[in-house]
């Protein structure tokens, strides 16, 4: 099985893909869609759109794993902005086919690490453990989206249907 994670951000979108079977991590590899804040808001997304497109399209992922995303009372315009991110992420599954699901971020946290307020920190540390990756992995966008990757492969089986290009949870 394939899974890609995928960390929301409009500035840095982490990408991780994790490829196993079960608990059994057989590959890994992570990075990030970075686009430039001097851009308006729309080629900013047409921007992660047209890079993830194209690295579904090069993977082939069985599962798609995307933090869901969440607001801080403190900046709600940030919440709104990581919708619009989330929206184009979907849709970047959603035309290739590929089964997508949400996880709150907390429940990554809590699964990996055994505490669902642990830091970035604590979570890329639990992730690279998993990995046995020996050094830090950055950016955290992209040690988010391992996680979530891995949860997806741990936690979801995918069918392929008699139809070739249809996959079910």
């Amino acid at each position: 099985m394939k899974c890609i994670g995928v960390d929301p951000g409009l500035a840095a979108t982490g990408i991780g893909i994790i490829k196993g079977h079960g608990m059994t991590i057989q590959g890994y590899s992570f990075g990030s869609i970075e686009t430039p804040k001097d851009l308006p808001l729309p080629q900013r997304l047409g921007l992660i759109f047209s890079k993830l497109t194209k690295v579904l399209e090069a993977e082939r992922p069985d599962l798609m794993v995307v933090e869901d995303i969440f607001s801080l009372q403190k900046h709600p315009k940030s919440g709104i902005v990581l919708g619009k991110v989330s929206g184009v992420i979907l849709l970047a599954g959603c035309r290739l086919d590929i089964p997508v699901i949400e996880i709150p971020v907390r429940e990554a946290k809590q699964v990996l690490s055994g505490n669902g307020n642990a830091d970035k920190g604590q979570l890329e540390l639990a992730v690279r453990h998993l990995l046995k990756h020996p050094v830090p992995i950055k950016p955290d966008h992209a040690s988010d989206a391992v996680a979530l990757a891995i949860i997806g492969q741990y936690r979801y089986e995918v069918r392929i249907s008699a139809d070739p290009g249809k996959k079910t949870l």
